[in-house]
């Protein structure tokens, strides 16, 4: 009788140690699922029609504040004028795009035809490279706004900020050609005491050519530049010089700007464009004896809040990861080296050779990523498996991943994380994996190239609400979370 008494206890511990055991097993897979998925108000990622700005808080260096000149708190559009719609933004998006892979291509030709020159080693391998028929075409217009002061008086100017353009330049009068439509008074150079000219023959307006992709012009012995844009935006006028003000402590006498005369474009009411670029002109490199070629930066949403740019290191945020730039290619753009994507922890079986192939910057003027062809095929088809549950909904222009999510109030989203050199590794936000047009239109904010061979471009909506920090002397890239508060 004991020893069945003893059996029967040594089964019950055995059933009570495997139902533990299981119920282990079942807490530790949930963990994981959980661990590998957002889990979110379907309204945390809807814009806002009300403006919410973000405690500015205590922050060091130079900052100006960011906004979204598409959200609630830009003041660029009148109340109840209509402004782009998403398929015009995603529209002059892809029109940018174009004018970045024709540029590197571009220079990246010129640069292979100087090796040529020198070592008969090198052939083509392509017949068919298609040159630009417009080289000095720059970029498409940005997304992001900030406000500088020109002159003495200094007069508030609101400028698109651009880090894959390096000339900074605003509207002037008396306008001799065209300007197009602006919020604030246009610039007046006359009213400057510190305004002037740069000579043709100086050494600066040699150097427009880098910086605008053309060659300078002369007149009457004034400077004359001029910028054509990917979506036939353009602005020609006199290079000059004047006073730079950021803040009542960060003055700078003698920046180089232009003062432009010709303007057409779609610009959303600014006064121009802000230069971060790498180029010895950009704001970047003028600015570089005081703040040493570093500068940060948190986009926000379009949700109703603000963001910075901030020169300096003293504002930028201690919990940080690093990548080093990779090589510039000889352009001004900033290059980064993708080694691996993952979906939902899922690592996609994309070949590291596929991302070094192509190459990838990261842009604040893009709005949509834009990936090798095979890259965004896997991406898309692990993304659309786990979000099999979801209805799908109407394509967004170039977007092929869209849902209907009217009739929910949470929804879970895989994660998605990039693997950059470095040894580093960016968790993207939910607000950085879906472009929104309403709760009946959510797309995955990711799109392929036509091939492998098209430069990527890491874009704005996955740099949204992270602390993005370019130190451009120490030749890397920083990011971090919580960037805009």
């Amino acid at each position: 009788m004991a020893t069945r008494s003893v059996l029967l206890s040594s089964s019950f511990l055995l059933i009570l140690l495997s139902f533990s055991l299981e119920k282990s097993n079942a807490l530790e897979g949930r963990k994981t699922i959980e661990s590998n998925f957002h889990t979110i108000q379907l309204t945390s990622i809807l814009p806002s029609s009300s403006c919410k700005p973000s405690s500015k808080g205590k922050r060091g260096g130079t900052s100006l504040e960011v906004i979204n000149k598409h959200g609630p708190c830009s003041q660029l559009n009148k109340k109840g004028e209509k402004g782009q719609t998403l398929t015009e933004i995603l529209a002059h998006d892809q029109a940018r795009v174009d004018s970045i892979q024709t540029r590197i291509a571009a220079q990246n030709f010129n640069l292979f035809r100087k090796t040529e020159k020198t070592s008969k080693k090198y052939r083509a391998k392509d017949s068919k490279t298609t040159l630009p028929a417009q080289p000095g075409t720059a970029l498409s217009t940005g997304n992001y706004i900030v406000t500088i002061g020109i002159g003495t008086p200094k007069k508030d100017l609101t400028l698109i900020f651009d880090t894959g353009s390096d000339l900074t330049w605003t509207q002037c009068e008396p306008c001799f050609k065209t300007c197009f439509p602006q919020q604030q008074p246009i610039f007046n150079p006359s009213s400057s005491s510190t305004y002037s000219n740069i000579s043709c023959s100086s050494t600066a307006c040699s150097g427009l050519k880098s910086a605008t992709g053309n060659t300078p012009l002369c007149s009457s012995s004034t400077c004359v530049y001029g910028i054509q844009y990917g979506d036939s935006s353009s602005s020609i006028g006199f290079f000059a010089k004047d006073k730079l003000t950021l803040s009542a402590t960060d003055v700078f006498d003698g920046f180089m700007f232009g003062c432009g005369q010709d303007n057409k474009g779609l610009f959303g009411k600014t006064a121009g464009l802000i230069g971060l670029g790498r180029d010895p002109l950009s704001i970047v490199s003028q600015t570089s004896a005081k703040f040493g070629k570093y500068f940060s930066y948190c986009l926000p949403t379009r949700r109703g809040s603000n963001g910075h740019l901030t020169f300096g290191k003293n504002g930028a945020k201690s919990n940080l990861q690093f990548t080093p730039f990779a090589s510039s290619q000889g352009t001004s753009f900033y290059f980064i080296d993708v080694l691996g994507i993952s979906v939902g922890g899922k690592a996609l079986a994309i070949s590291p050779m596929v991302f070094k192939n192509a190459g990838t910057i990261i842009d604040s003027g893009t709005v949509i990523t834009r990936l090798p062809s095979t890259a965004y095929a896997n991406m898309r088809a692990t993304f659309r498996e786990f979000m099999s549950k979801y209805p799908r909904a109407p394509d967004l222009s170039l977007l092929d991943t869209c849902y209907d999510l009217s009739n929910y109030t949470t929804v879970s989203i895989p994660k998605i994380s990039f693997n950059f050199n470095g040894n580093t590794k960016m968790d993207l936000v939910p607000n950085g994996i879906f472009f929104v047009n309403g709760a009946s239109q959510v797309c995955l904010a990711f799109a392929g190239n036509g091939d492998d061979d098209s430069i990527g471009i890491f874009g704005n909506t996955q740099q949204q609400t992270m602390e993005i920090v370019y130190d451009v002397a120490g030749e890397k890239l920083g990011f971090g979370y919580g960037g805009c508060t």
